[in-house]
C-alpha cells in the first residue's frame, strides 16, 4: 500500500518542482506502534533537489512541498522529513 503513496508522492513533487534528483523512501516501517502509525498514516523522507528553490529559504521550501502534496498531508502523510537543496547550491 505504501508503494502506491510513493509513487503518488514522486509524481506530485516531479510536477510540482521539475527536480534534477528526487528520492522518497518510505520510513513508516520504523514507527511501527507509532500513534500517527495507528491510524495507517505513513512516514516519509524526501530529498529533492530543484531550480525551483533557487532563492527560497527553508522554511519557504518545506512549505512549497506541503503544499505540492496538499490532501495527502491530511489523509496519508502522518511524518514528512524533508531536504529541500537549491539547484544553485550544488
Amino acid at each position: 500500500m505504501n508503494a502506491r503513496r510513493v509513487d503518488r508522492i514522486q509524481l506530485l513533487l516531479e510536477s510540482a518542482f521539475e527536480p534534477e534528483s528526487l528520492h522518497v523512501e518510505d520510513d513508516s516501517h520504523q514507527h511501527a506502534g507509532h500513534e500517527g502509525a495507528k491510524g495507517g498514516l505513513g512516514h516519509f523522507s524526501i530529498s529533492i533537489v530543484s531550480a525551483h528553490f533557487n532563492g527560497m529559504k527553508m522554511l519557504t521550501r518545506h512549505r512549497a512541498v506541503y503544499s505540492a502534496l496538499d490532501d495527502m498531508m491530511q489523509t496519508d502523510i502522518h511524518a514528512l522529513a524533508i531536504n529541500a537543496i537549491a539547484s544553485e547550491e550544488l
